[in-house]
């Protein structure tokens, strides 16, 4: 990109960076003098928000770059895990996002997910509190590095900055916005970016196809890098499609997309909720498929090297587009990049600040001290994440694959019990949370085959390690003392007034 391009772009992306760092500000004067403020919003978010916030979290630069890279290299098989995906997230609104809104403030008011858990359960031991936490840090760190190495791809591919000085770009411009605002900042960025990720998936597309002259030319000229349709489900094995569905699963556990459901201000919205986030996700999904095939094609056609599948969007927003236009495709990037980052900073330090500090620490603390300890909270765990994103060769979709088993293992079953079962206990709890995580990290990561591959190779992660989990639960729970009558009776209160509500 020569140089008056570059400044033309860079332009539209610093407007983006001044928008995103105004609604830092005025979250900032909005809803921070209280810890509930900094972390859920004060429970006050609208469904509109919601719904874009928890897609916009939830998709990351995965969507418009680990997305369309995966249809770019392996074709027709990527379209079963959307197809999961989008299972996956409208059993979560269904299933999970109207009893946990209720019931987390039922509880006493639950701030977190791990608080959640130690509330539902009646841990006063706090030990299920912070397991839950450590698990949330560790594979948030991971899910954050995850993001910041995309962002680091971008400007070195998109502007030829160094990608280390890429990481400190993005991570700077979240972290300033995330200390400010809290979580309605994160929610109101959420909304942004997720406007701009719809626009950007609809628009790149559609573009792209001009440089055809008909559609039937793109199936043809994508054929010659990648299987047909036929060939693909000739392939197909039924491990294949197993581990392409089961990453609808790890909804269920995803604290950062969770949260938003719990900070939605009526249970009553959740419906006007879903239907604005299953519409976004959906067009979403078809534009990031689409960016990859019509990629394939327009490589082929034109003979036009892309070294890294990842960057095929990045690659047409800087051919087919006006340098000015390319800095808001390209700021598209960045919104989704930014949205999960600051969402997974924020429920980081949450744990950090109330899953942890606060279970150990003795002394009385005013809600201004909790806001800066969680603002704290945000800068250290960006800052392991910046370390660990230092080796670019880190695949986007690769890290966010773990990490998304690594939740969806550990928390998701959990979730599920802990709203539909009455006989859940701690000792059930913390079995399925370790156990879950266990599996997923040495299925993922330990060599164990004869060709030195991890089983993850023969299955995705995210489905033994649900499997594991969910039977340590319900086994350790049934062999562990019987729930309080106290906490047996809070759960069929919550159903009883769930109930009703729906009524």
């Amino acid at each position: 990109m020569n140089t008056t391009i570059a400044v033309e772009s860079l332009a539209s992306l610093g407007i983006y960076f001044v928008a995103m760092l105004a609604i830092g500000l005025f979250a900032y004067r909005k809803s921070t003098s209280d810890i509930s403020g900094y972390l859920l919003g004060g429970r006050q978010v609208s469904p509109q928000v919601t719904a874009l916030s928890a897609g916009a979290s939830d998709m990351s630069g995965w969507m418009l770059m680990g997305l369309p890279g995966a249809m770019f290299a392996a074709g027709y098989d990527t379209i079963w895990i959307a197809i999961g995906l989008l299972i996956g997230a409208l059993f979560n609104y269904l299933l999970v996002a109207p009893r946990l809104r209720v019931y987390t403030e039922m509880a006493d008011n639950a701030l977190t997910l791990p608080e959640f858990f130690s509330k539902r359960i009646g841990n006063s031991q706090h030990t299920l509190r912070i397991v839950s936490a450590c698990v949330i840090i560790l594979f948030f760190t991971l899910y954050t590095s995850a993001g910041l190495v995309a962002g680091g791809k971008l400007f070195e591919s998109a502007f030829g900055i160094n990608y280390h000085m890429g990481l400190i770009i993005t991570v700077s411009v979240v972290v300033a916005y995330t200390l400010l605002g809290g979580f309605l900042a994160v929610s109101l960025t959420d909304f942004v970016q997720g406007c701009i990720m719809f626009i950007a998936l609809v628009l790149v597309p559609i573009v792209a196809l001009q440089s055809f002259d008909n559609a039937a030319e793109v199936p043809a000229y994508a054929a010659n890098s990648i299987p047909s349709i036929s060939d693909a489900l000739g392939s197909l094995t039924v491990l294949g499609l197993i581990s392409s569905l089961a990453w609808g699963l790890g909804y269920f556990g995803q604290p950062h997309i969770i949260v938003r459901f719990m900070a939605i201000r009526s249970v009553n919205d959740i419906s006007t909720a879903r239907n604005i986030g299953m519409s976004w996700m959906t067009v979403t999904i078809l534009g990031a498929l689409a960016t990859g095939f019509v990629g394939v094609a327009y490589a082929n056609k034109f003979n036009y090297p892309i070294s890294d599948p990842e960057t095929i969007f990045i690659v047409f927003s800087q051919i087919l587009f006006h340098p000015f236009i390319s800095g808001f495709l390209l700021a598209a990037i960045l919104a989704a990049i930014m949205s999960t980052i600051s969402s997974q900073l924020l429920v980081s330090s949450s744990s950090l600040t109330e899953d942890i500090y606060r279970v150990f620490t003795t002394e009385e603390v005013s809600e201004k001290q909790l806001v800066n300890i969680g603002r704290i909270g945000v800068l250290v765990v960006a800052l392991v994440a910046v370390i660990l994103a230092f080796d670019k060769s880190n695949s986007i979709l690769s890290l966010v694959s773990n990490a998304w088993a690594g939740f969806g293992a550990a928390f998701g079953p959990l979730v599920l019990f802990s709203l539909f079962w009455p006989k859940l206990t701690s000792k059930g709890a913390i079995a399925g949370i370790v156990s879950g995580a266990v599996t997923v990290i040495v299925w993922s990561q330990f060599p164990i085959l004869a060709n030195a591959k991890p089983l993850s190779s023969i299955i995705y992660e995210m489905v033994p390690g649900f499997i594991v989990s969910s039977l340590f639960i319900y086994f350790v729970s049934l062999q562990s003392r019987e729930p309080s009558n106290a906490v047996t009776t809070q759960f069929y209160k919550v159903q009883q007034h769930f109930s009703s509500n729906n009524a």
